[in-house]
């Protein structure tokens, strides 16, 4: 799913879809239940249809429900999302997004979680030849 069609998602699609990324598969009633404000159950049912149609999302029967589940794996969407948000507030400035995320006052960044990012970038660097 390229992000350009999941930016074109209605509110209610993509409200849809971010609880079938958080549960991993859900029927129409539970989604309908982890939605603000829902709309009925026959109009969730359609908007699962239209965006089974559209291909992010696919359905299994289990009994007498389908449940549904995001075509893309939630590693991909959250790269294709994270790479849309940086390419579009922080003109591609991973620096920039990484100052936003540590000016956030409820950001507590642990000792382990500073070992643990600083090894990642070692890495990165070394991977990229770069020092």
């Amino acid at each position: 799913m390229s992000n350009k069609h999941f930016n074109q998602l209605s509110r209610r699609e993509r409200q849809i879809v971010d609880v079938l990324y958080r549960e991993g598969e859900a029927t129409v009633a539970e989604v309908r239940a982890a939605i603000p404000d829902p709309p009925g159950y026959s109009a969730v049912r359609a908007l699962l249809g239209v965006l089974e149609e559209k291909g992010h999302v696919k359905h299994r029967r289990h009994g007498r429900q389908y449940l549904y589940r995001p075509t893309v794996s939630r590693s991909q969407a959250r790269r294709a999302a994270l790479k849309h948000v940086v390419r579009t507030f922080f003109d591609d400035s991973v620096e920039d997004v990484v100052a936003a995320l540590m000016s956030i006052k409820s950001t507590q960044i642990s000792a382990e979680e500073y070992k643990r990012l600083s090894k990642l970038i070692e890495s990165e660097r070394n991977k990229r030849g770069q020092r």
